[in-house]
C-alpha cells in the first residue's frame, strides 16, 4: 500500500499560518534547546522540584515549554488557542491536565468533577468532538496496581479475569473500586447526552488491564449506536496488535463500536527499566521497526473494519499518516469518513495536522490545559520524547527554519 500520492508534508506555508514570526523564533530556541540531552535533563529534574519548592519558575515555565506544548492554564485561555486553530480547520482534544497520584476520595471526585466540566465546555464548542481523561486521575495507583496484578495471575479472557480479580478484592477495596466505576460511568453519560468523545489515556503496562476492562465495559454501554468511548492503544507494546484485534471481536460480538485511539506510546524507557529492574520480559517492542510495523499493521486492520471500529489516528510519523489517507483513497472513502479521525499532539508536527486539514481530512490537536504545577509531568514528558526521539526535533527545527526564510525571502521580494 503507497501512501496517499496527494498530501505533502514539506508545506510550511500551511503548517506554520497561524505562528507570528516571533512565535517561530521562540519554538526554534526551545526545540534547540532540548536537543541538547544535558540539558533536558537537568531541566526535568529541576523542573518537579523548583515548583514543589515554591521558587519563581512558573513564570519562565509559563513563556516557554508551556506555551508550546499547552493550550493554558484556564479554559478562557485555552479557547483562545482553540479558536486560532479552527480558523485553519484543525479540531481539539481537550486535555485536563491532571495526572493523578493518591488524592483521596476527595481528588478523585474533584477530577471527576473537572473532567465533567470539560466536557460540558466542549459541547458549547464548535470544534472540539473529543476530551481526554486518565483513569488515574480518579483511581488509587495502588489498587489498579493489585486488580492488574491478579489479572495477570488469572486464567481467560481480559472481562473473565477482570471480574475474578475484582470478586477477590477486600469488602473495602471492592466499595471502592465501585466508586471508581460510578465516576468512570458519569464522565461518559455526561460525554454521550452531549455529543462529546471520551479518550481514555493508556496508563504504565503494570495497570493498563484493569483500565483496559474499564473501558471496554464502557464502550459496551455507550458505543452502540456511534463511537462515544474510545480505548488508547499503544502498539510500542509486543502485545498490542493482538488486543486490538480481540477488542475488535468482541465489539462485533457485543454488537458495539470499538473507539480506537492508535499511539506507538509514551513510557518506554520507563518500562524498560521496570522490567529489568523486576526480571520479567519487557512488553516494549525489540525496536523501533518492530514497532512501526505493528502500528501501520494496526492502522490497515482499523480501516478494514469500519463498520465496527472508529479510528483515531495518533501518530507524528509522516508514513503512518499518510498510509492512513491513503488506504481511504484506495477504497474510495472520504478523507472526513465519520469513523477516522487524524490528531497530534499541539506544539509538535504543525506539518502534519495543518496539511492534513488542509487536505480535507478530519484532525486535532491534542491540547492539554490546567494549572503550571498540574501539567509538569506532561511537559517533563514532553521535553524528554522530544531528546530521546533526536529525528523529531531535528525534523521541528528543519521545518521552522524553512519557513522562517520562505518568510523572510518574500518579505524581500516586495520590499516590507
Amino acid at each position: 500500500m503507497e501512501p496517499h500520492p496527494g498530501i505533502s508534508f514539506d508545506n510550511t506555508e500551511f503548517a506554520f499560518a497561524y505562528k507570528s514570526d516571533k512565535e517561530l523564533k521562540k519554538a526554534r530556541f526551545l526545540f534547540a534547546s532540548m536537543g541538547k540531552s544535558w540539558l533536558v535533563k537537568l531541566g526535568t529534574r529541576f523542573t518537579p522540584w523548583a515548583i514543589r519548592a515554591g521558587l519563581p519558575v512558573k513564570g519562565l515555565i509559563r513563556n516557554t515549554i508551556f506555551k508550546q506544548f499547552v493550550g493554558g492554564e484556564t479554559l478562557d485561555q485555552t479557547a483562545k488557542v482553540a479558536e486560532t486553530l479552527s480558523r485553519y480547520n484543525v479540531q481539539v482534544i481537550l486535555d485536563y491536565g491532571v495526572e493523578g497520584g493518591d488524592n483521596g476520595e476527595h481528588g478523585f471526585d474533584h477530577a471527576t468533577e473537572e473532567f465533567i466540566r470539560v466536557i460540558n465546555y466542549a459541547a458549547t464548542q464548535p470544534n472540539i468532538p473529543f476530551m481526554s481523561i486518565k483513569v488515574t486521575g480518579f483511581a488509587r495507583f495502588s489498587l489498579l496496581e493489585k486488580l492488574d496484578n491478579d489479572m495477570h495471575a488469572g486464567n481467560g479472557t481480559l472481562m473473565k479475569r477482570y471480574l475474578t480479580a475484582v470478586d477477590e478484592l477486600s469488602p473495602i477495596e471492592k466499595e471502592e473500586w465501585h466508586k471508581v466505576r460510578v465516576r468512570m460511568m458519569r464522565i461518559c453519560e455526561a460525554a454521550a447526552e452531549k455529543g462529546i468523545g471520551v479518550l481514555v489515556d493508556a496508563e504504565e503496562s503494570w495497570i493498563q488491564d484493569p483500565v483496559d476492562a474499564l473501558t471496554i465495559l464502557m464502550m459496551d454501554t455507550f458505543n452502540k449506536e456511534r463511537a462515544v468511548v474510545y480505548n488508547t492503544i499503544q502498539l510500542y507494546r509486543h502485545d498490542r496488535l493482538q488486543f486490538l484485534r480481540d477488542s475488535q471481536e468482541a465489539a462485533v460480538e457485543r454488537n458495539f463500536i470499538l473507539g480506537a485511539k492508535c499511539v506507538r506510546g509514551a513510557y518506554m524507557e520507563k518500562e524498560r527499566r521496570r522490567a529489568a529492574e523486576k526480571n520479567y520480559p519487557s512488553p516494549i517492542q525489540p525496536d523501533k521497526e518492530h514497532s512501526d510495523k505493528d502500528y501501520n499493521d494496526g492502522i490497515r486492520f482499523c480501516l478494514d473494519h469500519l463498520d465496527h471500529i472508529a479510528l483515531i489516528v495518533a501518530s507524528h510519523n509522516e508514513y503512518s499518516n499518510l498510509l492512513a489517507a491513503g488506504i481511504l483513497q484506495q477504497k474510495g472513502l472520504p478523507l472526513n469518513h465519520p469513523h477516522v479521525h487524524f490528531s497530534q499532539l499541539y506544539g509538535m508536527s504543525d506539518n502534519i495536522t495543518f496539511n492534513l486539514a488542509s487536505a480535507g481530512c478530519s484532525v486535532s490537536k491534542y491540547l492539554p490545559f490546567g494549572p503550571i504545577s498540574d501539567v509538569i509531568p506532561y511537559l517533563m514528558r514532553r521535553a524528554q520524547e522530544n531528546t530521546s526521539v533526536k529525528g523529531q526535533t531535528g525534523r521541528e527545527l528543519l521545518l521552522i527554519d524553512r519557513e522562517l526564510r520562505r518568510r523572510a525571502s518574500g518579505a524581500l521580494a516586495t520590499g516590507d
